[in-house]
């Protein structure tokens, strides 16, 4: 099997990204919440003390103090685990950041089921499904470094808030290095016709995985990565329902409101009728273990997905 070449933490990514940009502009703040370690921004908080704001276990106090900077016209960064930043201030994001258009980027940090063992307090599998409702929320899960530096640049330019979540592993390099990444413009890591996967975040090299053992066999399954899951890249998932004789989505989300419902209601508004199957944590009390272990169990595997597009492909 393909091995791919083994990057660093998205995180880390993140971080020296944002120190990049806090050298050249002096409007560039993060605030945290109780997240400095966590989120790999020691090194921020040396360099620059007088802009990064810790707030303590306070995630609502977080996101007002980021949507109060950014409303001066600040480049802020509201860093905080996902699981807490997503539904414990939720409210705040709706009203102060989304509502009042305030251009905070919003930071969901080991995300998914990342914190493992931590069990299904520490996960975060709803993100996607409370921030897609919420109006003027863009929503962006990266798949390696380099869409997370993209990603991160990208953020910064906009006008609009911006949730991005990203997890703890080491990511794999999958993207090249020359490819454009644009906020609502799917990638593709490798092309086929017979199935599609459409994943987002760590999922996609699981993906990409899959589509190494199903070629073993003569299958060959095209790999999108997925980045942007709102504003969902329409134009991309139409032109692989038109190619492709089934779709396979992944997510490290809930299978409810994620990205394989909101693949879903594109491809049968669009009268598309293929094979479809959404792959992610079903509605159950999700089991504790390693994120990988995590992922075998619920199929979100290379093996697993491989034999979830067997089957689909089975009943064309």
């Amino acid at each position: 099997m393909k091995q791919f070449d083994k990057g660093t933490e998205n995180l880390k990514v993140f971080s020296a990204t944002v120190q990049e940009m806090a050298e050249r502009d002096n409007s560039c703040y993060v605030v945290t919440s109780d997240s400095r370690g966590s989120g790999r921004l020691v090194l921020f908080g040396d360099v620059f003390p007088d802009r990064i704001i810790e707030v303590g276990i306070a995630e609502q106090n977080l996101v007002g103090v980021a949507a109060g900077l950014a409303s001066t016209g600040k480049i802020v960064f509201a860093v905080s685990p996902a699981c807490f930043l997503t539904a414990r201030a939720l409210e705040q994001i709706k009203n102060d950041v989304a509502y009042s258009d305030n251009p905070v980027n919003v930071i969901g940090i080991s995300a998914g089921v990342s914190y493992g063992a931590l069990g299904s307090t520490h996960h975060a599998i709803h993100d996607f499904a409370v921030l897609r409702a919420i109006h003027n929320m863009i929503v962006i899960a990266p798949a390696d470094n380099y869409e997370t530096r993209q990603a991160i640049l990208a953020a910064a330019k906009t006008e609009h808030p911006v949730y991005v979540r990203m997890g703890k592993r080491p990511m794999e390099h999958l993207v090249d290095p020359e490819t454009s990444f644009q906020i609502g413009k799917s990638i593709q890591i490798r092309d086929g016709n017979d199935v599609a996967f459409i994943a987002c975040g760590e999922t996609v090299y699981q993906a990409a995985e899959a589509a190494e053992l199903l070629s073993t066999y003569g299958i060959q399954a095209r790999v999108i990565s997925m980045h942007t899951v709102k504003p969902l890249d329409r134009d991309c998932l139409l032109k692989a329902a038109q190619e492709c004789n089934a779709i396979v989505t992944v997510e490290e989300h809930s299978v409810f409101g994620g990205l394989g419902e909101a693949c879903a209601s594109v491809l049968l508004q669009a009268g598309a009728s293929l094979p479809f199957k959404i792959v992610g944590i079903p509605d159950e009390y999700t089991v504790t273990g390693g994120q990988l272990e995590i992922f075998s169990h619920y199929n979100i595997s290379g093996i697993g997905l491989a034999g979830v597009a067997q089957s689909l492909l089975s009943k064309c």
